[in-house]
């Protein structure tokens, strides 16, 4: 035989022997790009199977500080994962969970309530409370010559920036209490320092006690906190509280108890339906947040959590069942409920 033809001969066999295996290539390939997909899907499902998407508020604010402690404390790989969410406020919150996709839980304040009641009847069967936060207490702190909430009638208050507790509680409040004022929106920290010059006549804080800017600051005689009595207009949304000398010592004399109002602000999620995919998601964050409340409790966490009594009640709205199950068991009567 010659050169060319044996040549030949074995060009072909490799070109066959090439063709063989790309075929063969080609009809597992197919089969490792479904298992790759395949894998990847466990993958993806796993990681979303107890995803919760919990609303906070703004990103310097405090509520949005608590969701990240709680994902802190409750995320488990594998069985659940808190993703806490910025949004514009707390008191906002509750179009997050009407309407937001992916939000099942969010901290709001229980007076934004008072907005949807118009635009979303039956508001409040449309969410429940997992439990009550703490309070923030209203503090009206007025200059020198203001001695009744009547003499602030027309002045000029501050409610702090829009998104913020105070801006939206505050006038609520205020109108509530029928005082009509020259509402003001900057920021504290500038009010504070218009107030002590006399350009404007009182800062509404809505926020839990003690206020630093109110223990730390420096103010002349007659500045104080205005009384703000707990009646039948405020027993919708809001709680009865009290300033005194141990919230404020240079401010507030020994024996004095200054009446004022709180606004509960809250862990809610939205009502989904009994054994759907979503509840049972917030069912589990339930027995986690709840087994490990005492772990919030310590040093390094938000001292706030140390107010938090899971048998609280909120004004206005149901229980998310999963919650008061909990509490119903016997292990609860041992549980570190509150400090």
């Amino acid at each position: 035989m010659s050169l060319i033809k044996v040549s030949s001969t074995i060009a072909l066999t490799l070109l066959g022997l090439q063709m063989t295996a790309h075929a063969q290539s080609q009809r597992r390939e197919p089969a490792a790009v479904a298992a790759a997909v395949k894998a990847e899907a466990a993958v993806r499902e796993r990681t979303n199977a107890w995803t919760v998407g919990l609303a906070g508020g703004l990103i310097e604010g405090a509520p949005l500080r608590l969701a990240a402690e709680v994902a802190r404390v409750v995320n488990e790989e594998g069985k659940l994962h808190v993703l806490p969410i910025v949004t514009r406020g707390a008191t906002e919150n509750v179009n997050a969970l009407l309407y937001l996709r992916g939000v099942d839980a969010a901290i709001i304040n229980t007076d934004v309530l008072d907005e949807y009641k118009a635009q979303v009847p039956f508001i409040e069967r449309r969410l429940v409370y997992l439990l009550n936060l703490f309070p923030s207490e209203l503090h009206i702190f007025v200059r020198p010559e203001i001695r009744s909430l009547d003499d602030l009638k027309d002045k000029k208050v501050n409610f702090n920036t829009q998104g913020t507790a105070a801006a939206y509680s505050g006038p609520l409040i205020f109108s509530r209490l029928g005082l009509s004022v020259e509402k003001m929106f900057i920021p504290h920290q500038l009010a504070l320092e218009q107030m002590k010059r006399g350009e404007l006549s009182a800062v509404v804080f809505v926020t839990s006690k003690p206020v630093d800017a109110f223990v730390k600051g420096r103010w002349e005689p007659g500045f104080k906190f205005l009384a703000v009595e707990y009646d039948a207009k405020f027993e919708d949304y809001y709680l009865p509280s009290s300033i005194d000398a141990t919230d404020y010592p240079s401010l507030v004399q020994k024996d004095e108890r200054v009446a004022t109002i709180a606004v509960p602000t809250i862990l809610a999620a939205y009502n989904w339906p009994q054994r759907s995919e979503r509840y049972r998601r917030v069912e589990r964050l339930v027995d986690h947040l709840f087994s490990r409340l005492d772990q919030l409790q310590i040093p390094g966490f938000d001292p706030k959590w140390k107010q938090v009594n899971l048998r609280a009640n909120v004004p206005s709205l149901g229980r998310f069942r999963p919650a008061q199950e909990w509490l119903d068991r016997p292990q609860a009567g041992t549980a570190r409920l509150s400090r």
